[in-house]
């Protein structure tokens, strides 16, 4: 008797198609559910945005927007898209949304393209400061193609510094001004931004990519309705699939359209457009809220228990999901610690500080970040074991029988809690 796989070999697993891949997927499994992961701009996701994501909707081909397609057969393909849209508004009361971005980069490009000329002033935080790449620094496309004036922190608190900005903004006059971090540990003043913004006639643009998630569980001030545009990617504390999405004011929102389409991309990314459906129906959930408020609680409790064991806080600790840590008063640099981290089953990444001494490539902080640990349960109390892990290390990264007696009990301690959407 045939199968259906005979009859049909698209239908073939992929463990029997390429059973190299399959290994390797099921191993990435594996690791996942026997670290702790405290890559800030990692989660989890469920099951059910992972299967939004390997659905169908790969096979289509969608250029354009809903309704204004350059191919047929799109009346699912549409749906799917308004559903997105339409429960991102309403996650974040804005009153237009664009998912089509492919990634935060390019989010971030439309800005430029909707609003700057080559050549014009922009301004955004500094990469040493703990800001983006794609926020006008020198090695980036937006660092070559605009003249950009990088504002930073405080030399005494690590925190931004509002007057440089303001300082700076007059001086210079930019066409944008954008506010958002990758690496800062505390709450963005949106209000204070805008008021510059004002003074000089810029654009405000706000990318929330890392604490989309807890601005969406009220867990973080919201910059809708306060900046022009605001962009985002729609995993990290959002736990969505890694797309991304600009949200903006009615006004804008014909300039943003076209920026994203035709301007820098062709069709869509259907299934990634289903997923962010899926991701935003969950953020609708109360227990949604929970989680985000619980996000912040673990970073701050790890922030007191690692301050307690001697580690250096920048600013001193958090208001958000991350933790940025200079390793300098342990001896250690961020690299070497953070390989160390690793082999103890904790994974974390290496990350410069303000004002390093060190090279980006070998800095002397590590960032940390609370929202996997948080999706899998873990509360307080793991946070209170996981410093006491830390500090092990710290005290002898060399000490190989030390480092493997902690992987153990780590894996032990995510056995009692399992990642969501991942089937072992």
């Amino acid at each position: 008797m045939s199968t259906p796989q005979a009859k049909n070999p698209g239908l073939r697993p992929l463990a029997e198609v390429d059973p190299e891949i399959a290994a390797l997927i099921r191993k990435e499994e594996e690791y996942e559910s026997r670290t702790l992961r405290l890559i800030a701009s990692e989660n989890y996701v469920s099951r059910a945005v992972l299967q939004a994501t390997g659905s169908v909707l790969s096979n289509k081909y969608s250029e354009g927007y809903p309704h204004k397609r350059y191919y047929e057969g799109q009346v699912n393909i549409d749906a799917v898209e308004e559903l997105a849209r339409t429960r991102i508004a309403t996650l974040f009361g804005a009153e237009h949304v664009n998912v089509q971005p492919y990634s935060g980069s390019p989010a971030n490009l439309a800005v430029y393209l909707a609003f700057v000329k080559p050549g014009e002033t922009i301004m955004g935080l500094g990469l040493p400061a703990g800001g983006h790449l794609t926020h006008g620094w020198n090695v980036s496309i937006t660092g070559k193609f605009f003249k950009s004036v990088p504002y930073g922190v405080r030399e005494s608190d690590h925190r931004i510094d509002m007057d440089q900005v303001r300082s700076l903004a007059l001086e210079h006059r930019p066409k944008l001004i954008w506010c958002g971090t990758t690496a800062y540990p505390r709450q963005i003043d949106f209000a204070a931004f805008r008021s510059i913004a004002d003074e000089v006639g810029a654009i405000l643009a706000a990318d929330i990519a890392h604490i989309a998630g807890l601005v969406a569980g009220g867990a973080h001030p919201s910059p809708v309705g306060i900046a022009d545009v605001v962009t985002s990617t729609t995993h990290k504390t959002l736990r969505g699939p890694r797309g991304a999405m600009i949200l903006s004011k009615k006004e804008h929102a014909s300039a943003l359209d076209r920026a994203v389409f035709p301007g820098l991309q062709g069709g869509p990314h259907n299934n990634t457009t289903a997923a962010i459906a899926v991701a935003a129906r969950e953020a609708s959930d109360p227990s949604f809220k929970t989680y985000a408020s619980q996000v912040v609680e673990n970073a701050k409790a790890l922030a007191e228990a690692l301050a307690a064991r001697g580690f250096r806080l920048i600013t001193g600790g958090t208001d958000n999901h991350l933790l940025l840590v200079d390793m300098t008063p342990k001896n250690i640099g961020g690299k070497p610690y953070a390989q160390a981290l690793e082999r103890a089953g904790i994974v974390a990444n290496y990350n410069s500080i303000p004002f390093d001494p060190r090279k980006p490539f070998d800095p002397s902080g590590i960032r940390l970040g609370t929202p996997s640990a948080t999706s899998c349960g873990m509360g307080v109390a793991q946070m209170e074991q996981l410093a006491g892990w830390m500090d092990e290390v710290a005290q002898n990264p060399t000490d190989e029988a030390r480092i493997a007696r902690i992987a153990g009990e780590v894996a032990e301690v995510c056995k009692a809690f399992p990642p969501p959407g991942i089937l072992l």
